[in-house]
């Protein structure tokens, strides 16, 4: 991540006053200002003068062109969602500011975004027709915080996004649009994005707020712009991945070590990053250091579209560890035959974080690492064989595992869950199907937020592409094998 460390340049602003929620009308006001350096206090700031290479692209058309100065756009108005993301999926505390100038919006959105856990998780406060509003958005579910009307929506505007503890604030021009407490995720990166709509985006800041605090907001926009921290130096590891890495051994993939430790809280911090434009084939091992590989060009998506390519491809018997997928993750890991995950966290989980495709005797391990924002399904087993996911942790997600329901080409499945921590919000565990003779063995599951979940659904899958049908939850002792005990919830 670079952050800015240009010198103060003169700029003139149009600045739109909005008025409070509820208001009768939006003022109108016009200003000039002087942006000034960043300060000691600033997380992270950009002005697009040397480029874009903070973000990454996630659907829409991205380029820096020249509005007077340089300014970030998306000029794909048809977009359904465009999105890029920059900074850290630690972040927990901060005030996000960037002004915003729609060029085509109809009835889509323009606008910036906080926590973004993932692909399509985040609090956003967006410029609609005739308003701004402050929205939690996790998947297809969008929930309004408030709103304020705005006027000129051709001219550029001021949002600020505060993210504090539970608390979460949205200002354009120095008002107040709305204040609510949230329930997503009380971290993620901050985001520029647009829907069926085009917009120029320039002079984006973070900067640390203290947990239930916000940052200070006029009734009216003022002349300056608080500025404040030093930024974090760059991580300067950014080794090159190839399509074919050198393989540097062959493990053996049938067996399955029993877990021996707990699940770490701590997420790594990215020592590197590395933007994927064709998938990258693995066989043998790959060490990533804990680089964070993210989708970019023809991988530049997270969505849930089938049929997506992954950014990493495993021939039979391969190894990858030490590697962090971050946004957008596209399809994340594809296992052709049996393969071994070591320690891979995924920050971002687009259709799947991995999907295992060998044969009838397949052996597939995920040994440590994490996965969240997950809108649907963490781990997707489409071929034969046994997967085994232990010593992990998953949080914000659909589904852990799924045996697929509807293939083309069906087999009897199974999966072995061990020492798995799973936190809420969260849908189920695993997902198998009953009459291919599927099975599920799972123990030490441990639950965090929820006083109830669905550990081992049944359902009736099909070879036809509809819909499986749901049959059945709960331990059985042939299908769904463990014991009460063997789950706690916190």
């Amino acid at each position: 991540m670079r952050h800015s460390a240009t010198p103060s340049r003169r700029r003139r602003r149009l600045v739109t006053g909005l008025g409070a929620a509820g208001a009768a009308g939006a003022v109108t006001a016009l200003v000039a200002v002087l942006v000034p350096p960043a300060s000691a206090g600033t997380m992270f700031s950009d002005d697009f003068e040397s480029g874009a290479s903070n973000w990454s692209k996630s659907g829409g058309s991205w380029t820096v062109v020249s509005d007077g100065s340089k300014v970030y756009q998306q000029a794909k108005a048809d977009s359904e969602l465009a999105r890029v993301f920059a900074g850290e999926t630690s972040w927990a505390n901060y005030s996000v500011e960037a002004r915003v100038k729609p060029l085509s919006l109809g009835s889509g959105l323009a606008g910036i975004a906080a926590r973004a856990g993932g692909s399509s998780t985040m609090y956003r406060l967006a410029l609609l027709a005739g308003k701004a509003e402050l929205q939690a958005v996790k998947g297809s579910t969008v929930t309004a915080i408030g709103s304020a009307p705005v006027g000129d929506l051709t001219a550029w505007h001021t949002l600020k996004v505060d993210v504090s503890g539970s608390t979460i604030t949205g200002y354009v021009d120095g008002a107040k649009v709305a204040s609510g407490a949230g329930a997503l995720a009380g971290t993620g990166r901050i985001a520029l994005m647009t829907s069926y709509a085009s917009a120029e985006f320039d002079d984006v800041s973070v900067a640390a707020l203290g947990a239930g605090s916000t940052s200070s907001a006029a009734a009216s926009p003022t002349a300056s712009r608080t500025a404040t921290a030093s930024p974090t130096p760059t991580a300067t590891s950014t080794p090159t991945a190839t399509s074919t890495p050198t393989a540097t051994s062959t493990p053996t993939a049938t067996s399955t070590p029993t877990a021996t430790s707990s699940p770490s809280s701590a997420w790594p911090a990215a020592t590197g990053t590395k933007a994927v434009t064709s998938t990258i084939a693995v066989s043998g091992t790959l060490d990533g250091g804990n680089v964070r590989y993210f989708g970019s060009g023809a991988l530049g998506g997270d969505g849930q579209d089938e049929g997506q390519d992954p950014l990493f491809k495993l021939a039979d018997g391969a190894v990858l560890k030490n590697v962090i997928l971050g946004a957008p993750a596209a399809d994340g890991v594809h296992c052709s035959g049996s393969c071994t995950l070591i320690n891979v966290w995924w920050e971002n989980v687009g259709e799947d974080a991995a999907t295992f495709k060998g044969g009838t005797s397949a052996a597939y391990t995920v040994d440590g690492g994490g996965a969240k924002g997950a809108d649907d399904k963490v781990f997707q087993h489409n071929g034969g064989g046994t997967l085994t996911i232990k010593n992990f942790q998953v949080s914000d997600f659909g589904k852990l595992y799924r045996s697929c329901g509807n293939c083309t080409t069906q087999h009897k499945r199974a999966v072995v869950v061990q020492n798995v921590v799973a936190t809420a919000p969260a849908g189920s565990l695993v997902g198998i199907n009953q009459n291919y003779g599927d099975s599920a063995t799972l123990s030490k599951i441990t639950v965090v937020g929820k006083k109830s979940l669905d550990i081992c659904v049944k359902f009736t899958g099909n070879n036809t592409g509809k819909e499986p049908t749901k049959i059945g939850t709960g331990p059985d002792g042939t299908f769904c094998k463990y014991a009460e005990s063997d789950i706690t919830f916190k």
